[in-house]
């Protein structure tokens, strides 16, 4: 078998992959892209823009049944989740033909659909989805597979039908009751979404409080939130056994107060993510991954292995798209402009699209206390935001954590209406290091949401 040459060769499309791809290709090195099913990775094709446009569709049946509260009539409100999901795929497919074509027309740039796995440290084996295998070289080599949805061991498990957060989103018909199992991120976006479908949902959580790794008042607050959506949530739950049964599955749960069984017509498996790396056959290159299977890097995004690179998501830490991208900034900047990029101390923005979304970036006020520093707590109800008001999106609260002596903003966390858009500003002035007072006193628009801040730091005021 031939080897074919390549400066670089980059294992999977995700979100690092096509800007990565194209900055090494404009400057005259010759790229493979290797790509197993579907370019643009798991933001793409099964997270964020599928998952968001599912959001808006879900926001829009909340707010006309809520239409009378803005005085306006609408009638029965009816969701046809055929056309929900036409409008889905849509987007989806929008997205990925765009990179795809562009990956496809750029100079420098080899895309090969197959499944690559090591040679050795310096070679990959392509089985080609066409037919046949082909062996590529490259003085780099990049791994940006990504991760899927973890399906633990539970018994029973094996023996139903079960949805993940992938295959939920090709569902064209409503569930009954849908049942979910985890009480993070994942599993509060559908839950909430399905419910504003129309479905009856149970979120299960085997953690005493949702999100646990928000700060108590934070969890408690979004719980009330989907309780007034008609959510039921049973934290401090575990799963101990799953059976099928005509209409669909029954749970069996121990509470700590004995057991019960809740059945449903649906079961979603949103108990976190494993890495892609499992097909890699990364042993003949030698390249370590911990326990859980996430490749080791460097704060330069190394491995162990020389020339041999993990970004995205395959390398664990936060498994967020912009992080993703951020990876490809720092191999670009070391590559081609000879600087010393590092993922140490960059700030890890996340928004949650619940509805209201919850925005964190920073240090949260648990983490603070945990770490001794000397801080401030600024809270603000979102009742006190004349624009939440005006808008009837009042639920929530936004609050900012600062140091005591330097009035430095250390981090953020806000659960109201376009919270991801209001935590972006606190974000660029912690990045600009103003302190808070330049913010409580900043002119901004009257009336909109960032208005708010002024208000936020005003109750760290004396009183």
């Amino acid at each position: 078998m031939s080897t074919a040459q390549f400066d670089t060769v980059i294992i999977g499309t995700g979100q690092s992959a096509k800007p990565l791809a194209l900055a090494l290709a404009r400057a005259g090195w010759k790229i493979a892209v290797i790509e197993r099913e579907h370019v643009g990775g798991t933001c793409i094709n099964v997270g964020c823009t599928p998952t968001k446009t599912l959001v808006a569709s879900a926001r829009v049946a909340y707010l006309a049944r809520r239409s009378k509260d803005y005085g306006v009539g609408t009638g029965p409100v009816t969701v046809d989740m055929r056309r929900v999901y036409k409008r889905k795929r849509r987007m989806v497919e929008s997205f990925r033909n765009y990179v795809q074509k562009t990956l496809e027309k750029a100079a420098n740039i080899e895309l090969i659909f197959g499944e690559a796995r090591f040679k050795n440290a310096k070679r990959v084996v392509v089985e080609l989805e066409s037919g046949g295998t082909r062996e590529l070289e490259g003085k780099r080599i990049v791994i940006n597979t990504g991760g899927r949805a973890a399906a633990p061991a539970i018994p029973g498990l094996d023996r139903i039908p079960f949805l993940d957060s992938s295959s939920i989103m090709d569902l064209t018909e409503l569930p009954r009751h849908l049942i979910v199992l985890g009480g993070g991120y994942i599993g509060l976006e559908f839950c909430q979404m399905f419910r504003r479908f129309g479905a009856r949902v149970t979120v299960v959580n085997r953690d005493p409080r949702l999100i646990l790794r928000e700060d108590p008042d934070v969890s408690a607050e979004v719980e009330k939130i989907l309780k007034e959506d008609g959510i039921a949530i049973l934290n401090s739950t575990q799963v101990t056994r799953l059976e099928k049964i005509r209409t669909g599955v029954r749970v069996v749960l121990e509470t700590g107060k004995g057991s019960r069984r809740i059945s449903g017509s649906h079961l979603l498996l949103a108990l976190g993510r494993v890495p892609n790396s499992d097909r890699l056959n990364l042993g003949a290159a030698g390249v370590e991954t911990d326990a859980s299977g996430f490749i080791k890097v460097n704060s330069k995004l190394e491995t162990n292995v020389p020339d041999v690179y993990a970004i995205g998501d395959v390398k664990g830490g936060p498994a967020f798209t912009h992080i993703s991208y951020d990876d490809f900034r720092i191999l670009r900047e070391n590559w081609l402009n000879g600087g010393n990029a590092t993922i140490e101390g960059r700030l890890v923005p996340n928004c949650m699209f619940i509805d209201p979304q919850l925005a964190t970036v920073g240090l949260n006020e648990t983490e603070a206390q945990r770490r001794g520093i000397d801080h401030r707590v600024a809270k603000l109800s979102m009742r006190g935001v004349a624009r939440a008001l005006e808008m009837s999106e009042t639920r929530g609260f936004m609050k900012a954590i600062v140091d005591a002596k330097t009035q430095q903003i250390l981090g953020c966390t806000v659960l109201g209406v376009e919270g991801g858009e209001i935590m972006s500003m606190m974000q660029i002035a912690m990045m600009g290091k103003l302190p808070f007072p330049a913010i409580k006193e900043a002119i901004f628009a009257h009336p909109t949401l960032a208005e708010s801040l002024n208000n936020l730091f005003m109750t760290l005021d004396p009183r």
